[in-house]
């Protein structure tokens, strides 16, 4: 193999190694982050219909204020709760309007999903693509996986 094919191999596995892999990276990330979205939203929903049907209006709990230490609280009224909506923004809602949100959101979450995961697909396909181009510049034989 000459110097100039390896040259192009060299810049092929750059290629790959820092811009492709950090890519697929971050798009596994942005995807699970909306998984982790749902759940929490769902939760929220599960715990505001659970005050709803049993008519609990204060409540004592337990608040954990960061590596695993809580801290008692007690909550006079939990008709009105904050609810994070993002970029690190807090709006206080009614039970309803809180149920009303997270369904809007909800709509979103199916599209998101579904974004991430052609791009993840699409990085996916780049990557081996570019393995299939270093294969072939090496002359190696085709492997069957």
């Amino acid at each position: 193999m000459d110097s100039a094919q390896q040259e192009k191999v060299r810049k092929f596995e750059e290629f790959v190694d820092r811009r492709l892999k950090p890519d697929l990276v971050h798009a596994i990330g942005e995807r699970d982050k909306v998984f982790e979205q749902q759940k929490i939203f769902s939760d929220l929903r599960r715990n505001i219909e659970n005050l709803e049907k049993n008519s609990v209006t204060s409540l004592r709990t337990r608040v954990n204020l960061g590596s695993e230490v809580y801290m008692q609280a007690d909550v006079p009224d939990t008709r009105h709760i904050f609810v994070d909506v993002g970029l690190g923004f807090h709006v206080e809602f009614t039970w309803s309007e809180a149920l009303n949100f997270i369904a809007a959101r909800k709509k979103n979450w199916p599209g998101q999903i579904e974004e991430y995961t052609r791009l993840i697909a699409s990085i996916k396909a780049q990557i081996k693509m570019v393995c299939e181009g270093i294969r072939e510049l090496l002359q190696l034989p085709v492997t069957e996986v």
